[in-house]
């Protein structure tokens, strides 16, 4: 379970840069953007584009470039899986063939596309995390969320849930890197037989995952309560979000840079 210690989505690093220093709703609505630019891309040319532009914004951000590759390793698995049906699945012109499996040219291009597409998205999904404080993401997306509040939408409540989720997903994985160590200290076997020996080999893993899960909800809830929290009604905030001149020019950068890239695509 190496790729635990890689995992970098829902962590921030604090650094003195300008991406920093942008508003968060700035950089949450950037990367809506870059990620609708990113699902239209076809060509390879345009996807090397997007990695010299995530280059880029790294340099930019004073975070090392191996720290926001590092936040796909985790999700390897279920980019293989995705690439690996749009592979079998998809018809067109067979080049290889056995049995009920078969490989076409269309099945190679759209499981590339789709193991990039997927891979950006994380890797840009974690850039926001690891260039936002949870209470900043928190303040953005409630800001962002809160015209949505005259139709009945809980802005404040659909915001704190989805910064805790975000937040609590490093401490989970250290937690379950914790009990892995705990078990094969036990003798534990977790990397050998058949599948089905794996998942019940699993089973003393989950189960104190599970109570650690459920105790650390409860605990949450509880210091919550014990500081009168309840809910954004007349909640104040020490630091007002501003939206400045800055953020209006990044967000008119990052407009056109995917307009750049979509007709770049179109015109491969």
């Amino acid at each position: 379970m190496k790729f635990l210690n890689h995992l970098t989505l829902g962590q921030y690093i604090p650094a003195d840069s300008p991406v920093h220093r942008l508003d968060p709703r700035c950089k949450i609505l950037s990367v809506v953007l870059l990620l609708a630019g990113i699902f239209m891309m076809k060509h390879p040319v345009a996807f090397i584009a997007w990695g010299i532009f995530l280059l880029f914004l790294s340099r930019f951000s004073r975070i090392p470039f191996r720290v926001v590759i590092q936040g796909a390793r985790p999700v390897i698995i279920l980019v293989l899986f995705t690439a690996g049906i749009h592979l079998f699945l998809t018809r067109g012109i067979t080049l290889w063939e056995w049995g009920p499996l078969s490989v076409t040219k269309e099945g190679v291009g759209m499981a590339f596309r789709m193991g990039l597409r997927l891979s950006f998205l994380v890797l840009f999904a974690g850039f926001l995390t690891l260039t936002t404080s949870p209470m900043e993401l928190s303040d953005g997306l409630e800001s962002l969320f809160r015209p949505f509040q005259r139709f009945g939408f809980p802005a404040h409540e659909m915001a704190m849930m989805m910064t805790i989720a975000l937040r609590f997903i490093p401490t989970l994985f250290d937690e379950t890197d914790r009990i892995l160590r705990a078990q094969l200290a036990r003798g534990a076997d977790l990397d050998h037989g058949g599948i089905l020996r794996r998942m019940k080999a699993f089973i003393p893993v989950l189960v104190p995952l599970f109570v650690i899960v459920f105790q650390r909800a409860e605990d949450l809830a509880q210091a919550m309560e014990a500081r009168c929290y309840r809910g954004g009604t007349g909640r104040s905030r020490m630091n007002p979000l501003r939206w400045k001149r800055t953020d209006t020019f990044a967000m008119a950068g990052t407009l056109v840079i995917v307009a750049i890239f979509v007709l770049m695509d179109l015109g491969a």
